[in-house]
């Protein structure tokens, strides 16, 4: 079931966030976050815009937001978009489930764009966006620093 986010999910949410902040360049991130940490972000999303978490038997197999895409007010009708899901469930539908729930409810909203930054390379995270018809707008060369290397970081765009 894909619902809302409550902060009673944000333990299963780090949990699953942890997992590619300690393991993967798909988050930036280098520290885990805390279950306190992580609930204050959820807030301070859910104001004005998406959390949603795809729930099965009690438990949390992936989530997906929406933020801000910059403060600028000229900038309120665009978004960023993530979605994570816990590895196991990767590449088998689930995240295009996530993902179809995310963006209609963005369109509900009245927002005009939503962007996904992702690092590169990443087959599985360009194959769902283009799936659903987002498009490359930008490439960045050795942007982020992390694990030792340097890590690529490409954007696509999706005009609602």
């Amino acid at each position: 079931m894909i619902r809302p986010a409550t902060s009673a999910h944000a333990a299963q949410i780090c949990d699953t966030y942890n997992h590619y902040v300690l393991r993967t360049t798909i988050t930036f991130e280098e520290q885990p976050v805390s279950t306190e940490d992580m609930k204050r972000r959820m807030d301070e999303v859910q104001r004005a815009l998406p959390w949603l978490v795809w729930e099965e038997e009690g438990k949390i197999r992936g989530f997906c937001y929406a933020d801000k895409w910059k403060v600028r007010f000229a900038y309120r009708y665009s978004v960023e978009s993530m979605l994570y899901l816990q590895p196991e469930f990767v590449s088998k539908g689930f995240g295009s489930r996530l993902h179809t729930a995310l963006l209609a409810s963005l369109r509900e909203r009245g927002m005009h764009s939503t962007v996904a930054g992702i690092a590169v390379p990443n087959q599985a995270s360009v194959a769902l966006h283009e799936k659903f018809a987002f498009q490359k707008i930008a490439h960045f060369k050795e942007i982020a620093w992390k694990f030792g290397r340097w890590i690529d970081v490409g954007y696509w765009q999706l005009c609602l």
